[in-house]
């Protein structure tokens, strides 16, 4: 599960960036998130949203508990009740994601953090009494499958988790930011995750006691929405919920924002790169209009590429990486934050003293009008582009949810941002100098609630009820054009948000850096925004944002692109800029050279993180010297690629590379080829190819070892060992490519499949392990990683080895029931897939990198349901267990010898660099 740890996070944002211009949308362009609800006699408040535009209901049930509703002693004990409410119930014994992938659920987790704990998924529509079943027993029905082995193993899975975090670089950091920002006593001075400590002591006794106190239906709310009305709701939720009797009445924690006199200090030491600098005040709470105010004063500060921050200390002075400023809403008391990461060699007073000085003036003079309006219209273009989504983090069915349970009017969203609207410079400013320190606590005693329970005709002892129907699979079709100069144009219409997706796709990527300095497509494509046509990269940046859009380029292993999401009323002057970035861009020296001090130290940022030192490593281990992939995958090239990377070599690969007879426009979103071409037509039309002719890449066939390969890399330290295991497989566009991603669905790529479930599930030895095949025209490097406590390293590549092993050889082949639910899950989900226009975007990126025909969704349907069980057991065998290449990285003093004496093949120690040591 993925968890929203107390550590200065917003909860998990439904409101606190995404939503916060609703009042202004509301009024001029008619975007709100109706809704309807209704409460049982038990107590649960439903709140129904209808949206139509996708056969599928979000299923989001928030419980108004969090890290701060525990005690000092047994700090942590939302978090691991949490992990323990995925391990099924009384009347469905086994792990709760199974049904769910059976049917095809996306965006399905459980999340914990100071406030609110809260369980949620997308189904198909045909799915909802299922996942209603599911939920409401593990809400009435739980009590009776908690074991003192399943305490004991999910509690190892969260110490697990714990050490994941704390293992990599300022992994410590928020536990000491949250014992030093509150006093003791605090429910904020504790992390979610707690400590090690009362993790160990935690007893089923205490388990059956937190479950009686405050999962009762009187402390949820459940949020519906979809493809769903609240006639339906209410008869399903009344079926399935209205039995289960109500919890204890409950007071709640009024705010205490803990206020802070004086200056406080501390210094940590970690194993990383660069210093880093927290700056956090405690300030107004969840729903204050000062809390509104100061996320505006945040973002002309430090928000953003334009703010002020950034301009002097990135731009100007070069002495940060990167630097941010936020304000983060919480029920009790909110935080404001100012992060910068310092560059080598600049002295973090000197940084501080910026910091200081900038703040002051701003809170001195205020924002400027046209900075605020600024902040605004970031606002607003990324709240309509949040509610495009029914479901998962900060999706319309979280923005009702918060707003239910914080404030119990689950339109505040409304009120809290027409505040936003409102704001004056003045207002943001006297925000922003009353909150340096200041805050208060107050106690509320509550009258008992009065609560009682429907009779149910529901009889659980029949089990889960069975899913028979599932929605189509809908996609949209793709219409082609052809631009004035001869690029392809392939369009798909969606029209509920408006708002219009462009990539522009281009062959190249990584893989192209062969012949050239390693790196120079990913540094050359991240310079386009950097400065383009006749803005400078600040300017650029605050034009952009003036007119809510978001510019992007990136490159792939094979690709490159430059994207554009651009308001639809400001769609013409966003086009003008996106042309500007993919033609002009202005590779400025001066910013060249301030890209490369960050450039450089985000690979020792990698080098530094022991699961990214992985994937720099193991590629060119996999691919063999020479070969085109066989280079970090990470994409950034290494220090000496990036030092002597010239302002003329980038130039030279734009100019082979992002040129129309190399590229196609997909366009996804609220407009036509009638509307669209004309536009693209005025600012691409007259776009020429050079003479030169356009470079051919060839991708040779890489050779498999012909034994099993071990290298080693030190951590000191290390309270993990990061395993990474790889092997090369089909390229995607080979026609059983499906054939082993299915294989590997089975084997490592589902939260069910056989790797995690050993290692996480039965042996709560890591916190995650999976494996994947990424795409890619050549052979595809199939990786598997496994992060696991440092003492049982060996026992884990001894589990590795073995169901690798078992799996490739058919000794514990695919079975037809782990195929089955593979299949299951691929095409169930499919209908869900395509919710949003950035993952239709990303569909037909593929149908034009990989070469599929323009109904491939539909093809891949048919093909999975088509795919035997004999297929895919021939797919794993694909896999060589004798020709492994092992990357571990860990503390070589605990783990070196005990893997040498395994004997899995020739052992090297590595350094970061790749270089050999021994």
């Amino acid at each position: 599960m993925t968890h929203a740890f107390r550590s200065f996070r917003a909860p998990v944002l439904g409101l606190a960036l995404a939503a916060v211009l609703a009042p202004r949308l509301a009024a001029a362009d008619g975007i709100d998130i109706p809704y309807e609800e209704f409460t049982l006699p038990n107590g649960l408040r439903v709140i129904v949203h209808e949206d139509r535009k996708a056969p599928i209901v979000a299923v989001n049930v928030w419980y108004h508990v969090g890290s701060k509703d525990e005690k000092p002693g047994k700090t942590g004990f939302a978090h691991l009740f949490e992990h323990l409410m995925f391990q099924g119930s009384e009347n469905y014994r086994g792990e709760y994601f199974a049904p769910f992938e059976r049917v095809g659920a996306t965006g399905m987790n459980g999340t914990t953090n100071t406030d609110r704990t809260n369980y949620f998924q997308n189904v198909p529509t045909t799915a909802l009494d299922m996942a209603l079943w599911m939920e409401s027993d593990r809400m009435g029905h739980f009590l009776g499958a908690v074991t003192q082995a399943l305490l004991d193993e999910q509690r190892g899975v969260v110490q697990n988790e714990k050490r994941q975090g704390e293992n990599q670089p300022y992994g410590r950091v928020w536990e000491a930011l949250s014992a030093a920002s509150y006093p003791a006593g605090h429910p904020y001075s504790w992390t979610t995750i707690g400590s090690m400590e009362d993790l160990e002591a935690a007893s089923l006794d205490d388990v059956k006691e937190w479950f009686k106190t405050w999962y009762g239906p009187n402390n949820a709310v459940l949020v519906l929405a979809g493809d769903i009305d609240v006639a339906t709701a209410k008869d399903k939720v009344t079926r399935y919920f209205g039995d289960i009797p109500a919890g204890p009445p409950l007071t709640r924690k009024n705010a205490w924002v803990a206020a802070r006199q004086e200056s406080t200090r501390e210094t940590m030491y970690d194993r990383v790169p660069q210093a880093r600098i927290y700056r956090v005040w405690n300030v107004a709470e969840y729903g204050q209009p000062d809390m509104d105010r100061l996320q505006l004063f945040a973002r002309v500060l430090g928000g953003s590429a334009s703010s002020r921050l950034d301009r002097r200390l990135v731009h100007e002075l070069q002495w940060v990486d990167n630097i941010t400023a936020q304000a983060w809403p919480q029920e009790l008391s909110g935080n404001f934050i100012i992060v910068a990461t310092v560059k080598q060699g600049v002295d973090p007073a000197k940084v501080e003293a910026v910091i200081e000085e900038e703040l002051g003036r701003l809170i001195a003079q205020g924002p400027t009008a046209q900075e605020l309006e600024r902040a605004r219209t970031v606002f607003k273009a990324a709240f309509v582009r949040g509610i495009e989504r029914v479901g998962g983090f900060g999706g319309k069915s979280d923005v009702l949810a918060e707003c239910a349970v914080f404030t119990g009017n689950p339109g505040c969203f409304r009120d809290r941002l027409a505040r936003l609207e409102r704001a004056t410079p003045a207002e943001v400013r006297e925000a922003a100098a009353r909150w340096l320190a200041r805050g208060d606590h107050t106690l509320t005693v509550l009258p008992f609630p009065s609560h009682s329970t429907v009779a149910s005709d529901v009889d659980r002892s029949k089990g889960v009820p069975p899913v028979d129907e599932f929605p189509d699979v809908t996609f949209p079709a793709l219409q082609r054009a052809t631009l004035a100069n001869g690029m392809q144009l392939i369009l798909a219409e969606r029209r509920e948000i408006p708002v219009v997706q462009i990539s522009m796709e281009f062959a190249g990527g990584y893989a192209a850096d062969a012949g050239r300095k390693l790196g120079t497509s990913s540094f050359t494509m991240a310079m386009l925004d950097e400065g383009a046509g006749r803005y400078s990269a600040l300017e650029l940046a605050a034009a952009t944002e003036s007119l809510g859009a978001n510019i992007g380029s990136g490159a792939s292993l094979d690709a490159a692109s430059v994207s554009l999401s651009a308001l639809r009323e400001k769609l013409e002057p966003s086009l003008a800029l996106f042309a500007d970035v993919v033609r002009r861009p202005r590779f400025d020296p001066a910013e060249i050279e301030r890209v490369r001090k960050q450039w450089l130290a985000g690979i020792a940022q990698e080098k530094a993180r022991p699961n990214t030192i992985g994937f720099r490593l193991l590629p060119p281990l996999l691919y063999g010297e020479g070969h085109p992939y066989a280079i970090p995958f990470t994409g950034s090239g290494n220090e000496a690629s990036i030092t002597a990377l010239t302002r003329e070599e980038l130039v030279d690969w734009h100019r082979d590379w992002l040129r129309p007879d190399n590229a196609t426009v997909i366009v996804v979103g609220d407009t036509t080829l009638a509307e669209i071409v004309p536009l693209l037509n005025k600012h691409f039309g007259d776009w020429k190819a050079p003479a030169t002719p356009l470079p051919v890449r060839e991708i040779p066939r890489a050779e498999r070892p012909t034994q099993s390969r071990v290298f080693l890399v030190h951590q000191p330290g290390a309270i993990q060992a990061n395993i990474l295991v790889g092997q090369l497989v089909n390229s995607t566009m080979d026609e059983q490519a499906l054939d082993f991603d299915i294989a590997n669905g089975v084997f490592g790529g589902t939260f069910t499949s056989r790797i995690n479930m050993n290692l996480r599930e039965e042996k709560s030895w890591s916190y995650g392990a999976f494996s994947s095949a990424s795409g890619a025209k050549g052979q595809r490097p199939w990786i598997l990683s496994a992060p696991v406590q440092i003492d049982r390293t060996i026992d884990a590549i001894g589990e590795i080895q073995r169901e690798i092993a078992e799996f490739a050889r058919g000794v514990r082949p695919a079975s037809e029931d782990e195929v089955d639910k593979i299949k299951a899950r691929n095409i169930r989900a499919m209908p869900g897939a395509y919710e949003t226009a950035s993952a239709v975007l990303g569909t037909i990126s593929g149908i034009v990198r990989y070469g599929r025909p323009d109904d491939y969704v539909r093809q891949l349907q048919e093909r999975t349901e088509a795919m035997t069980v004999e297929a895919v057991r021939a797919a794993a065998g694909l896999l060589d267990p004798d020709a492994l290449i092992w990357v571990i990285v860990g503390d070589l003093g605990k783990i070196e010898q005990p893997i040498r004496e395994l004997g899995l093949g020739e052992v090297r120690v590595m350094d970061a660099d790749g270089n050999l040591l021994r």
